[in-house]
């Protein structure tokens, strides 16, 4: 047993319990504020700030915290210049996140949905202008009008009109005249998957429809390609103005 003494002078017995130390006014108050939250603490522009040196989704995880939270995370003043960033390079900006109007945050989740689908709409079609040329398996007498086989000159363009016509310049050597018209094949099975997506123009081969990573499109098939042009220039975006699934 270990006798103890107290600035008094009086003595006493440790019973083997520790007792935690009263905290002073001054320690309770800093442990408070610590608690606090912290958009009450720094206020609405120094967390807007704050928040702007984060990522995307970090910020997108703050909407969850609180109502306050909410209101400065989902703030245009964060999600306009994040937009900005997003469409840098991109070959097209979706059309459904440039409705007029639309929070910044929307238009941000709109285009990265739209970035992962791969259907492509008849206004996908009409509203790019498509590069076109000849694959390796077409017989050299069509290869050797192609000036992408050439190195000569710009490539051959094509263009799909809404009246689902197809048609190319004036000056194209390939193209024959002939009446030419397209359509959009698509089969959904009974989970809302697609069973089969594919371009056809007329009677001749399907053409496959692949996405690329700046959100630009492909259709290829044995005998030809097909590759949109990059028109991120355009007013109010391109493609459908719905969701397309």
């Amino acid at each position: 047993m270990v006798i103890l003494g107290s600035d008094r002078g009086d003595r006493g017995v440790d019973d083997g319990t520790l007792k935690r130390p009263r905290l002073g006014r001054a320690s309770e108050e800093e442990m408070a504020v610590e608690n606090r939250d912290p958009l009450v603490l720094l206020g609405f522009d120094l967390m807007m700030q704050i928040l702007g040196y984060l990522d995307a989704g970090s910020v997108a995880l703050s909407l969850l915290v609180s109502r306050g939270w909410h209101g400065v995370a989902s703030s245009d003043r964060l999600w306009a210049p994040m937009c900005e960033e997003l469409w840098v390079g991109k070959a097209h900006i979706p059309r459904w996140s440039k409705v007029p109007g639309l929070p910044k945050l929307v238009s941000y989740s709109h285009a990265v949905m739209d970035s992962k689908r791969g259907r492509i709409m008849r206004e996908d079609l009409c509203d790019h202008v498509w590069e076109f040329h000849f694959t390796k398996g077409t017989p050299d007498y069509w290869r050797n009008l192609d000036p992408y086989w050439k190195g000569t000159g710009p490539l051959m363009r094509r263009y799909f009109h809404p009246d689902g016509s197809h048609t190319a310049d004036p000056e194209d050597k390939v193209w024959g005249g002939h009446e030419c018209c397209y359509s959009v094949v698509t089969s959904i099975r009974s989970d809302g998957n697609m069973r089969e997506h594919y371009v056809r123009i007329n009677r001749w081969l399907h053409l496959c429809i692949s996405r690329k990573q700046d959100w630009g499109w492909e259709m290829s098939n044995f005998i030809c390609a097909y590759s949109s042009i990059p028109d991120a220039y355009k007013e109010g975006g391109t493609g459908p103005v719905y969701e397309a699934v």
